[in-house]
């Protein structure tokens, strides 16, 4: 198991990899070839930024039976897009629009995609998953299911898209506790063993229709019930093995 970070020090964007309290420099991609440079750096030195930079951002609705209420189940994942520019760092704030009413917040567990994958069988989509982080995929539901017919502001507005700390290589992603917490309330709890959809069959879907690449991450799907948020919340989705992702609201 390893602990991949994308970090700034002194200006720099770096990979690295986090030992404890340390994270030692990368040279090359998370995707490719990299080798440790022999630099360290203190983790309270640098500012975390969002673990990988992704060619695109897709997500899974509907994916725990918690959340769907009176809803059916799908037959298939349901899919769709997040802009790229909707993601935010760790500790960076989620930024609520001023005309937003009902922002949510949806704690998720987030596969990164280590490989090209295309028409992939279940096998192979499992052998495509790179690690594993946190996100949250921030939800205006006034937009989402009354004023507009398409989802693009009400999931993909800028900072909708908090993603980290670091990704998780080795781990087993099939049966973890997730939390989320606002103000230190948890108000989101489950296990990823309860996803409607696991993660290959989730990857090996998509991959039918959308050759996935390096770095591409998928949000999978949030639990329960969800809140909204407003300015001045802590909102935090931690998962079991991963850590803590944290965000503070504006």
């Amino acid at each position: 198991m390893a602990i991949y970070a994308r970090f700034e020090f002194e200006g720099r964007h770096n990979y690295g990899i986090v030992n404890g309290g340390v994270i030692d420099e990368l040279q090359g991609g998370l995707f490719g070839a990299h080798e440790v440079t022999g630099r360290q750096f203190i983790l309270d030195d640098v500012k975390l930024l969002a673990p990988c930079e992704p060619p695109k951002i897709l997500a899974v609705g509907l994916n725990y039976k918690s959340h769907l209420g009176t809803r059916p189940a799908p037959l298939h994942p349901e899919m769709f897009y997040k802009p790229v520019t909707c993601l935010q760092n760790p500790g960076d704030p989620i930024r609520i629009p001023a005309d937003s009413e009902d922002a949510h917040f949806e704690g998720e567990l987030v596969v990164v995609i280590g490989k090209p994958v295309h028409h992939a069988s279940l096998e192979e989509a499992a052998d495509a998953v790179f690690g594993v982080t946190c996100g949250n995929d921030v939800s205006d539901r006034n937009w989402q299911r009354n004023t507009d017919r398409q989802w693009w502001r009400a999931k993909g507005c800028d900072t909708f898209g908090p993603l980290g700390p670091w990704i998780v290589t080795g781990l087993d992603y099939s049966d973890l506790a997730l939390r989320t917490s606002v103000n230190g309330e948890v108000l989101q709890e489950q296990r990823t063993s309860d996803l409607l959809f696991d993660v290959p069959t989730v990857i090996s879907f998509v991959s039918h229709y959308v050759t996935l690449q390096p770095g591409d991450v998928i949000y999978t799907g949030t639990p329960g019930n969800t809140k909204r948020m407003k300015p001045g919340d802590i909102v935090e989705v931690e998962l079991e093995g991963i850590g803590v992702l944290r965000n503070p609201v504006e």
